[in-house]
């Protein structure tokens, strides 16, 4: 794998060993719950109190529903402009109560039929009782061609209707020849900086239709940033060389730290993107371990809550992942 040339970033290795800690622990809490071990999911404190996302964005409950529900539950139906359509509404709410009430009160949501007032009518109505955004992405921005409109969802709702369907960013997508094209398609939208812009790359890479190696492309995120930032004493060009470093050292971090039991996805070790999402929760992990490392927030927002619904879990055909690995 070739990436642009850069200067070797130098990891702190004291900090750099709890981010291969997280790692390999907070799998371990994976497999236990695959596997309904009913012996305590950790001994950390720190993560069995707090909530963090797993090593793998995939493994994710709103990814799953992404991926199971909103993709390939009824691949056929759709045409590939619908699918990306489809993905982008649902992830920029990225909560599966308003999708599932979208589905049920205004039907599927395609190219055809997508009718922004009737939608927001519904939205606006849903609000007055329950929340629509999910908090884990801010989802801030400003833009003076949407300022006539009165909320936040209608906002971004028109900037869909306007540039990703009319200026044909949909279309251009699916002619990409790579990841990063993508990226900076999605960039340019209104509302959708660097890291949103990644993000949904990566949902749309999801797909059948959008087809890079996601060890192509990243994009650090500022909770990325702020673990980096722990985690190395120098980074080199970017932010991104840390993480395609990382990456590109892991066996040999593993062994240096003594953690190498990491039991990963079979045949899947992780990619740049959960590299990159493991510094974000490495940052969340030492604001309690280690709180005099005063880099941006100082305390984790979310408290560990057990969900009551399984998740049944599926991947990507494209991946090869069998799904009975988890029986």
């Amino acid at each position: 794998m070739v990436y642009h040339k850069y200067r070797t970033p130098i990891p702190d290795k004291r900090i750099m060993y709890y981010y291969f800690y997280f790692m390999q622990e907070r799998m371990n809490i994976f497999w236990k719950k695959c596997s309904n071990n009913t012996s305590p999911l950790t001994e950390d404190p720190i993560l069995r109190d707090y909530k963090f996302t797993n090593v793998y964005r995939a493994c994710d409950r709103v990814s799953q529903y992404l991926i199971s529900n909103v993709i390939y539950k009824h691949i056929d139906g759709f045409t590939p402009e619908d699918m990306l359509l489809r993905i982008l509404v649902f992830k920029i709410f990225n909560k599966i109560e308003t999708w599932d009430y979208l589905e049920k009160t205004y039907g599927d949501i395609c190219i055809e039929h997508f009718d922004v007032e009737e939608i927001c009518r519904l939205l606006s109505n849903k609000q007055k009782s329950y929340p629509i955004f999910n908090n884990a992405y801010m989802m801030t921005g400003s833009h003076r061609r949407y300022d006539y409109l009165p909320s936040k969802h209608a906002k971004w709702l028109q900037m869909v209707k306007d540039e990703f369907i009319g200026q044909k960013v949909v279309n251009k997508i699916l002619k990409a020849d790579s990841m990063e094209t993508i990226f900076n398609l999605m960039e340019q939208c209104s509302f959708v900086g660097g890291f949103l812009a990644y993000q949904y790359t990566i949902d749309f890479n999801y797909s059948p239709y959008v087809n890079f190696d996601e060890n192509s492309f990243v994009k650090a995120g500022i909770g990325a940033i702020r673990g980096i930032k722990k985690c190395f004493k120098f980074v080199g060009n970017n932010y991104e060389d840390a993480i395609k470093y990382t990456y590109e050292h892991l066996d040999d971090l593993r062994n240096e730290f003594g953690l190498d039991s990491f039991k990963p996805l079979p045949g899947r070790e992780p990619h740049l993107i959960d590299i990159q999402n493991c510094f974000c929760e490495t940052d969340k992990y030492l604001r309690v371990k280690m709180p005099d490392l005063l880099v941006g927030n100082v305390r984790i927002k979310q408290r560990y809550k057990k969900s009551t619904t399984p998740i049944v879990y599926e991947f990507p055909p494209k991946w090869n992942i069998s799904q009975n690995i988890f029986l």
